[in-house]
């Protein structure tokens, strides 16, 4: 991950420079948030999703059910039918939340085609993903880990550490990182402020 900025940048700012940004998809501005499990990415997204305003869904890569030792993509085509699809056509999506502890989906409710779309997840800025804007959130491998463990529980260590295993296959595969627009530092993203630095100029 590049050096970030010692200067602090807020949210509301962010979503200033994304609002202003041409639409990717249909009349929607996709914003990808992207990175590794434990990131910080799910602290990030919704903060950002607040700060764009205007009732700005966020979908993440959870809302859909992918195994542990499934490709990081298996939300992809659910969510590019479903949501997306619609979306580009100027209509609403649907869209039937997953909740994993009770191995179930919720009631569908509908995805408005808003001037933004945060998607959050490993594989939110794939390089089939008509995002407008791509973010990667990062932090150490003991901090990830830490979360993740904090978050489902110590009997998931194995399966984090080969799910970490996967996701590294598929980024390395993806070249995800090369498309990137802005590096976030994921080590403090629940304040009201976060350092970051743009991704170098590609040539």
């Amino acid at each position: 991950m590049p050096s970030v900025t010692d200067d602090p940048t807020t949210y509301p700012a962010l979503a200033a420079r994304l609002r202003a940004l041409p639409p990717s998809a249909g009349p929607v501005r996709l914003v990808a948030v992207d990175g590794p499990s434990g990131s910080g990415k799910s602290t990030f997204a919704p903060r950002l999703a607040a700060a764009l305003g205007d009732g700005v869904p966020l979908i993440r890569s959870d809302d859909f059910r992918v195994p542990w030792d499934a490709d990081p993509l298996t939300w992809w085509p659910p969510f590019e039918r479903d949501v997306l699809a619609p979306l580009v056509a100027g209509n609403p999506g649907h869209l039937r939340r997953y909740d994993w502890h009770r191995d179930e989906y919720g009631p569908s409710e509908k995805i408005p085609p808003a001037g933004a779309l945060v998607v959050e997840g490993v594989g939110a800025a794939w390089r089939g993903s008509p995002a407008a804007f791509r973010i990667w959130v990062d932090a150490p491998r003991d901090l990830r880990r830490a979360r993740a463990l904090q978050r489902d529980g110590l009997a998931y260590a194995d399966a984090w550490d080969e799910w970490a295993e996967i996701e590294y296959r598929h980024f390395a595969s993806d070249r995800t990182r090369d498309r990137v627009d802005l590096f976030v530092d994921g080590t403090a993203v629940a304040g009201p402020a976060f350092r970051a630095t743009d991704a170098p100029t590609r040539t």
